[in-house]
């Protein structure tokens, strides 16, 4: 296959704080240590500390006094991919996602007995992926990577002992980084041209706006529902794009830096939670979470200046993606084993959003959690979660190559909470 052509199957991603996340597609599940520790089931009822701003604003009626919290994550995954058709026989790229730190912070302050204003700062999506410069299909692999951070306020009202409804805004803000390299390509034109040698690079940041909606359904002082939904946010990159092969400008302007824009949707998302306190020590929540995927169908860099010799007059970069809507199930439960700790457990399974790619390698994961909080005093407590997250074993095809990528991931997180 002719380097040009390669050209057209690159893709881009996102990630968070140029790091590695683990969930389905590119999205982000990392938001408290509380919910790492029961694999988030239940996040969108439970109200037990202002981490779940992320998913349900209206779970703020559930504080009647001002908190904050924040956490940090730290994802260690383990992703290796293996091209079948490698020129000297079979050749495996190793840990193709780094190590990741996703933190994030949250406010809630009641304003009366049915008003609630809060404040969060967190991520929903993010991947990166980065191959060595020797790989032999750089032109399909390279490094991928975009930050979002989302900026979020949000009200919440209570409508009677048992309806309430919430509404937030979310502000995004994104950056993206790109590049390829010839890798095999190079063969041909060695050592004039060395397989760690870039063909193209675009980077660029934008912010972007979205809104979320929630309602909480108190049925009694032990049960209750919650529903919510994160609308698609679309991010709109006016960035820098650098031919080094000529392959995309022309040979006459090797190595030239031209704005180009690329868009790409932040799918939105559903969440149904359920929560039920059984006795005074243990209670079992779950959810079941949607995204829709389906709305991610390509990716496209534009500019009057690309044209790929005629081929594709205004494209710079094009990758055609196969999403589908998926859905993450989970269930955990909670155990109050004396006041000042408490220990909890769950399991998820998350389906995979879309079709493997060396950008994006997606599978069917499924995640096995812990985690406690230990209540240092009535206004401060701790909490730790851990989860080991398995990804199915898959083999796709990308540009007429065979990769097989296996991966699994250890997730720790610790997160402070403080009431005034």
């Amino acid at each position: 296959m002719s380097i040009k052509k390669r050209y057209l199957t690159v893709a881009i991603a996102a990630a968070v704080l140029s790091t590695q996340a683990y969930s389905a597609g590119f999205q982000v599940s990392e938001q408290s240590a509380t919910g790492l520790g029961r694999a988030f089931a239940g996040e969108a009822a439970i109200a037990d500390n202002p981490g779940v701003l992320a998913r349900n604003p209206a779970s703020m009626t559930k504080f009647d006094k001002m908190a904050i919290s924040a956490q940090g994550s730290l994802v260690l995954p383990n992703i290796d991919v293996t091209g079948h058709d490698a020129p000297n026989g079979e050749q495996t790229a190793e840990d193709v996602a780094p190590l990741a730190f996703v933190p994030s912070t949250y406010f809630v302050q009641p304003l009366n007995d049915r008003l609630s204003w809060g404040m969060s700062l967190f991520s929903n999506y993010g991947v990166t992926t980065d191959y060595p410069d020797d790989f032999y299909d750089g032109t399909s692999a390279g490094k991928t990577s975009l930050i979002t951070i989302n900026l979020n306020p949000s009200v919440a009202y209570k409508l009677n002992d048992q309806w309430s409804l919430g509404f937030g805004v979310s502000a995004v803000y994104a950056k993206a980084e790109l590049f390829r390299h010839y890798g095999q390509n190079a063969l041909s034109f060695y050592p004039a041209i060395k397989p760690s040698d870039k063909t193209i690079n675009m980077e660029g940041e934008t912010w972007a706006f979205g809104w979320n909606i929630g309602a909480l359904f108190e049925l009694n002082d032990n049960n209750r529902f919650g529903l919510a939904y994160r609308s698609q946010v679309d991010l709109d990159f006016d960035g820098d794009f650098t031919d080094y092969s000529g392959q995309v400008l022309g040979a006459t302007r090797r190595g030239d830096t031209i704005d180009a824009n690329l868009s790409a949707p932040l799918p939105a998302t559903a969440e149904f939670s359920g929560f039920h306190q059984l006795n005074t020590q243990l209670a079992i929540h779950y959810s079941i979470f949607w995204t829709q995927w389906s709305k991610f169908t390509e990716l496209k860099a534009t500019s009057e200046q690309c044209n790929f010799g005629g081929q594709l007059p205004g494209v710079c970069l094009l990758k055609e993606e196969e999403y589908d809507d998926a859905f993450r199930w989970a269930i955990g439960g909670t155990y109050n084993l004396n006041p000042q700790v408490t220990l909890r457990a769950g399991f998820a399974y998350d389906e995979q959003g879309g079709k493997a790619t060396l950008s994006i390698p997606d599978t069917d994961r499924f995640w096995y959690s812990a985690g406690a909080s230990y209540q240092y005093s009535d206004q401060l407590s701790f909490d730790l979660g851990f989860s080991y997250v398995y990804g199915k074993k898959g083999t796709f095809i990308e540009s007429g190559d065979s990769f097989t990528a296996t991966s699994d991931a250890y997730i720790g997180a610790a997160q402070m909470n403080y009431t005034f």
